[in-house]
């Protein structure tokens, strides 16, 4: 009897004190998992006083050190991340307290995209386990850890389906894909010309002006003010006549309206005399033809 009363209370007692030290490493986990090191409280207490989501993405810029966010699309959509999840804590009137937890949670969620490649269902799952240890619960053991009640518990749940499980695919290529290599790596190949003693055409006039080509490619070509002129000797003799010889002359010159009204009037005249005398010679032509038949029928 007392062997057996003495080995039950040694049986009972690790079983009762592996119990409570799982429980408490549990606990210890959770609270490792949620602690407030992703922003401190003075960060917090900043981002809180500005009063408009500008000053907050300026704010978090830096607290984040994202320096690069004109140019890597990655830094600008981790930032548009934080900054819309901060607005949306700030806008629920949460406590410092629950700013933190809820940044923690937003930044644990990408860690686990990221580094553990968790998928849909194991962050969705994942969300619900750490949500029933900070969440409202039945159990007022560890009440002090219970920090969001059941309305803001669901609203939580709502934005994040909203934001990052509605685009997580969004999220798994941008940190999976070799975006940057394809944006950025392209490679091409320019062919430079090369100098005069090689054998290169000169660049198109369509491409290069003569007054650029001359200046900085080409100095030892002429340009149009540079260009030797013809001796006046060389020049060919119609080429040596004045202007005025080899300018064509209007032959209307000096002549009035009424002039040239009288003109017409005389060419219009002789013409229509001319026509006016042919016609008539035909018909006199067949006039007789006519006269000879009649006279022809009239014999038989």
């Amino acid at each position: 009897m007392t062997g057996s009363s003495g080995a039950t209370p040694g049986a009972v007692t690790p079983a009762g004190s592996t119990a409570d030290s799982e429980k408490n490493t549990e606990f210890q986990e959770n609270e490792k998992i949620l602690s407030p090191d992703f922003l401190s409280v003075d960060q917090i207490t900043d981002l809180l006083e500005e009063p408009n989501v500008d000053g907050i993405q300026e704010k978090m810029s830096v607290f984040l050190n994202f320096k690069n966010l004109q140019t890597c699309l990655r830094d600008a959509i981790l930032l548009d991340y934080y900054v819309s999840g901060f607005f949306w804590a700030k806008g629920m009137d949460f406590s410092i307290d629950q700013h933190s937890k809820f940044m923690t949670l937003l930044d644990m969620l990408l860690h686990n995209l990221q580094t553990l490649h968790m998928s849909l269902e194991d962050s969705i799952k994942w969300l619900g386990e750490v949500m029933a240890e900070i969440g409202p619960n039945h159990s007022r053991k560890n009440a002090e850890s219970h920090v969001f009640d059941v309305k803001e518990a669901n609203a939580i749940t709502d934005y994040l389906k909203i934001s990052l499980f509605q685009h997580y695919r969004l999220y798994e290529f941008m940190f999976y894909s070799a975006r940057e290599e394809i944006v950025i790596g392209t490679e091409q190949t320019i062919e430079v010309v090369k100098p005069a003693d090689y054998p290169f055409p000169a660049p198109l006039e369509e491409g290069i002006s003569v007054d650029l080509y001359s200046n900085f490619i080409d100095r030892s070509l002429p340009t149009p003010e540079t260009e030797p002129k013809v001796p006046d000797q060389e020049q060919s003799p119609q080429e040596a006549q004045p202007e005025a010889e080899t300018a064509e002359v209007d032959p209307l010159v000096g002549f009035t309206i009424d002039d040239v009204k009288s003109a017409l009037a005389r060419v219009t005249d002789e013409v229509l005399l001319n026509i006016q005398k042919e016609i008539n010679e035909k018909l006199q032509a067949q006039e007789e033809a006519f006269s000879a038949r009649i006279e022809k029928l009239k014999k038989t």
